[in-house]
């Protein structure tokens, strides 16, 4: 059996910052709450672009919005739902992954919490291919 450095290529979690402070919590909640509504300004217009798209069946239609929907959910329980203090840096990371939030907008959490989340929410490249939707 091979052995494989533990530092391959996969990401730190472990670095995670520990304690958040209640300025970074507020901060924290505050940038949910607009990236909540970015997410879903942008999922209703995406349901709007597949149920406008005449040169498709409804049907078809009917099926893509529901795929569409599904995946959505998906996305919007990793980043929203339940948000403690032992997982919020966990979602934030799945809310810049997303582009929900500006520079200026992570500018407002501590430089401790601001680069644990920008690190971890950069795209790592893999050998097997896999691609970010």
């Amino acid at each position: 059996m091979r052995r494989v450095p533990l530092d391959c290529g996969v990401r730190r979690w472990d670095a995670m910052p520990r304690d958040l402070s209640e300025a970074d919590w507020k901060i924290c909640r505050k940038l949910q709450a607009v990236a909540l509504e970015r997410f879903c300004e942008r999922i209703v217009n995406e349901v709007g672009t597949i149920a406008s798209n005449n040169s498709t069946s409804y049907h078809t239609r009917y099926l893509d919005l529901f795929k569409l929907i599904e995946r959505r959910d998906d996305e919007i329980a990793r980043a929203f739902n339940d948000p403690k203090r032992s997982n919020i840096v966990l979602q934030l990371i799945a809310i810049v992954s997303h582009g929900l939030l500006t520079q200026d907008e992570l500018q407002s959490l501590s430089p401790e919490i601001r680069e644990t989340v920008e690190s971890l929410s950069k795209p790592t490249g893999s050998a097997r291919g896999h691609n970010r939707a």
